[in-house]
């Protein structure tokens, strides 16, 4: 289970980047943690028409860390950044893609996306998405959904893969 700081009262109270900074982590930490103890081939089981697997939605995730915050708060192109045009695209798994690999990249987009906006009020103005400039307040808002979007929908998942395992093991 992750740990939920946001249910401790002193940030009840606290100032509001530090709640969404709090919300943000514990969601970055969920998703993170949906692929822990799960075999390469768990990880990679397609359960749903679309390319979405439990490890195709961590990589998803980093590249969603690294369009909010590399492209849009440090100015970056796509193609500087070395991430795909599309989101589509962000779901598809190389073969070198493993667990490790792709835990260990979104831990590094995180990483990131926090450097990049330490020196940055919640009301700064972010000029690198393509709807114009936004305020901080706003990207953190859009990620907190996103994320927790795909929280909901890798918790399905490893659910679908858990439970499909434990009944080809049930069976005679």
């Amino acid at each position: 289970m992750v740990d939920m700081p946001s249910m401790e009262p002193a940030v009840f109270h606290a100032p509001f980047r530090d709640q969404f900074e709090t919300f943000l982590d514990e969601h970055r930490s969920a998703l993170h943690d949906s692929l822990d103890g799960l075999t390469e081939e768990q990880a990679r089981r397609s359960l749903v028409a679309s390319k979405t697997t439990l490890l195709g939605l961590v990589k998803h995730a980093a590249f969603v860390e690294k369009v909010w915050f590399d492209e849009a708060v440090a100015c970056r192109s796509r193609a500087e950044i070395g991430i795909p045009d599309s989101p589509d695209e962000s779901y598809d798994l190389d073969d070198g893609d493993t667990i490790a690999s792709v835990q260990r990249a979104y831990r590094k987009a995180c990483a990131a996306s926090r450097r990049a906006t330490a020196e940055l009020a919640l009301d700064d103005l972010v000029r690198g998405n393509r709807r114009g400039p936004l305020p901080l307040r706003w990207v953190y808002l859009h990620m907190l959904r996103e994320l927790a979007q795909h929280c909901g929908h890798a918790d399905i998942l490893r659910e679908q893969v858990l439970r499909e395992d434990a009944e080809g093991q049930a069976a005679p």
